[in-house]
């Protein structure tokens, strides 16, 4: 009886500890990655350069003479 007993002891304590090691597994999912795409750094050159275009068409108007007869 005692060889049965040591024999189921020693195989509890070989395979007891293994089953239990370890703890349950967590899975934290983690969110996407927010994407920010940053603005051009030339974002003013084309207002400013069509502002100018408009500002020479308005200053320089029609410069045709109306010839009176």
């Amino acid at each position: 009886m005692t060889k049965i007993a040591s024999s189921i002891l020693a195989f509890t304590l070989a395979f007891g500890s293994a089953v239990s090691a370890g703890g349950p597994v967590v899975v934290v999912e983690e969110g996407q990655p927010e994407v920010v795409a940053e603005s051009p750094r030339s974002g003013w050159i084309v207002p400013v350069i069509i502002g100018g275009i408009i500002l020479c068409a308005i200053a320089c108007g029609n410069d045709d003479e109306q010839q009176r007869g």
